[in-house]
């Protein structure tokens, strides 16, 4: 750096001396040593070479210094990323470039000929990708133990032992200097790039687990794997009528010396059109002549059926798993009107919860969250009810202020609901056991004749957060204090007064904080009695904990009685042993010693 320093105020062209400063740094240099050069070049010497000489030799000595002195860090691709998922639908390409065309260009010799120069621009660009894949390969990481393996070393140890690096190898053979020997009319000898087959297994793998439409993307899959099946038996027929001769018999292509079927589309065509023909099984052609015609015949006819049943088979697999959702659906619907009509309900209270059953379909609300939630374990269940609940719950004011713990802790506990036209949340006078938050719908606050509307609640109102924490000293005490009516369909989460208790048993000082924060609601709006909220505790509370008491003793006493029941068990087993074994000793004429035995029995006399 010195040689830097005294090079700058002299001379903008004397460049030799900061390229043999940088490059000992490099070479001969500590990591310390080069840390501390490269944070100078980057602080200091940009501002110098780009701003003082303003030069563009400035800008190049800065940032060759700069490229030179850093440190670099391996380039891994993680399998589960973007940019991993973007490079096998690169490779994909070539892939299917290589299973459609080589095979193509090998049957119908004008596909070839007439387009060789693309056909080697093509082949040589699919080469390229192929070796690129291959060293992208010695740097794609992979999970142990759930970690990401980011060392080179390791990665390319272990797909130099995959079968899968063999297999690229033998697609990477340059078979193309065959050419040299038998001419460009057969490409045939580039079959070896067909390995590469599992690269699209692997892309079509991960985008089916990507899409949101799996169903869909299944049998486009299928479809896919069919025309290429159907395309391979094109080529193969058309070869075969070229062996034993154009129109030589009428299950053969016709002559191609006649102008209609002398075109490559036509043949193309014609091939394709048989191909399918037969390989569904849905359509006449001219029956075989020769026995190999026959024997061509047969096999296609078994690849058929195969097909046929493949896709029957999936094709029904995914029409059902389409269709289970509804299916199950459906089925509640039919229970429950057979339900209703086994106990006469009124018609109009049908009508009803038939609508409510066609709302939920319809907007897709008659999935459980909790069952389709299940199978995930609790931390990631955890991190989707957060995401999904949390800002909704931090809505409400008795809540704004609490820790994230408490806060995750009742998100658990939300349950959704929906309401139809006309149905009442709760009623004045009800015991409130549960608070509400509006997701979505709106509900008017009513007088007792259900008609007078006073206030309209929308998405993001709550209520009943002060019923639910039993407030001493409230005047409505733990009762509602208005009547609610859901205007149309409603979608509301549900806390219970048991689930927030359980959760604040874990949060004492969070249960003070919410009750104070209670009383000060209250008290703002005149429903507070001061003189009772400074009495002691309520003797109903008392009551409450006595009663909890003795069911605790309760189970302790029962739990007690079953360990005395083993004991006594326990103990009378032993003393039969012990019985036994003196018998059998006295058999065998030895006086046992009873001494220990009979002290040890009286210590465990209870």
């Amino acid at each position: 750096m010195t040689a830097v320093r005294n090079w700058l105020p002299r001379s903008p062209t004397n460049i030799q001396s900061i390229h043999f400063t940088v490059y000992s740094v490099k070479r001969f240099g500590t990591s310390r040593r080069r840390e501390k050069c490269y944070i100078k070049c980057k602080d200091y010497y940009y501002y110098y070479l780009t701003f003082y000489y303003k030069s563009p030799i400035g800008l190049f000595t800065f940032y060759y210094m700069y490229f030179t002195l850093r440190e670099k860090k391996a380039f891994i691709l993680d399998p589960a990323g973007n940019m991993y998922y973007n490079w096998l639908f690169v490779i994909t390409m070539p892939v299917m470039y290589n299973w459609t065309m080589i095979i193509a260009r090998a049957c119908f010799e004008e596909l070839q000929e007439d387009y060789l120069t693309y056909w080697f621009a093509f082949d040589y660009v699919s080469d390229v990708i192929y070796i690129l894949d291959m060293f992208l390969r010695t740097r794609t990481g992979y999970l142990e133990q759930g970690l990401l393996i980011t060392d080179e070393k390791k990665l390319r140890e272990r797909y130099l032992k995959t079968l899968q690096f063999k297999l690229d190898v033998v697609s990477m053979i340059p078979t193309d200097v065959l050419y040299l020997i038998v001419g460009m009319s057969y490409p045939e000898i580039r079959l070896n790039k067909l390995l590469r087959i599992n690269r699209l297994f692997e892309f079509f793998s991960r985008t089916e687990t990507r899409t949101n439409y799996p169903n869909m993307f299944r049998i486009s899959n299928l479809v896919m794997y069919i025309c290429i099946i159907i395309h391979w038996n094109a080529c193969v027929y058309f070869s075969i009528s070229k062996v034993i001769g154009f129109g030589a018999d009428t299950w053969v292509y016709p002559n191609i010396s006649l102008p209609e079927f002398s075109r490559l589309a036509r043949k193309y065509v014609y091939s394709l059109y048989w191909s399918t023909l037969t390989l569904t099984t849905i359509g006449e052609t001219p029956p075989p002549v020769q026995d190999s015609e026959y024997i061509f015949v047969v096999a296609d006819f078994l690849i058929g059926v195969l097909i046929f049943a493949t896709i029957v088979g999936n094709v029904g697999s995914m029409i059902s798993n389409m269709n289970a959702a509804r299916a199950e659906f459906q089925s509640r619907i039919d229970a429950i009107k057979q339900y209703m009509h086994f106990r006469k309900v009124s018609k109009d209270l049908e009508k009803r919860v038939i609508k409510w059953f066609d709302y939920l379909w319809t907007n897709k609300k008659a999935v459980d969250e909790r069952e389709v939630l299940k199978y995930l374990p609790d931390k990631l269940r955890a991190e989707i009810a957060i995401n999904v609940h949390l800002d909704t719950l931090k809505k409400v004011r008795i809540f704004a202020d609490c820790e994230a713990g408490l806060l995750i802790e009742l998100v658990l506990k939300l349950r959704p609901q929906v309401y139809s036209p006309g149905d009442y949340i709760c009623r004045k006078g009800d015991i409130g056991r549960e608070m509400y938050i509006i997701k979505e719908g709106k509900l008017a606050v009513v007088a007792d004749d259900g008609i007078t509307q006073f206030v309209v609640l929308s998405d993001g109102s709550y209520f009943g957060e002060i019923s639910i924490l039993n407030i001493k000293g409230s005047k409505a005490g733990n009762r509602r204090t208005a009547n609610i009516k859901s205007i149309g369909y409603s979608d509301l989460f549900c806390l219970s007064k048991d689930d927030l208790m359980e959760a604040l048993t874990e949060y004492p000082d969070a249960k003070a904080m919410l009750e104070e924060k209670g009383k000060q609601i209250l008290l703002k709006d005149g429903l507070l009695d001061l003189d009772i909220a400074k009495l002691g505790a309520d003797p109903k509370d008392l009551e409450e904990k006595v009663f909890r008491m003795d069911g605790a003793i309760d189970n302790l006493q029962t739990k007690f009685a079953r360990l005395l029941a083993e004991y006594d068990a326990t103990q009378q087993k032993i003393k039969e042993r012990v019985t036994r074994i003196e018998k059998k000793m006295r058999s065998s004429g030895v006086e046992p010693d009873l001494s220990g035995v009979a002290s040890w029995a009286i210590c465990i006399q209870p």
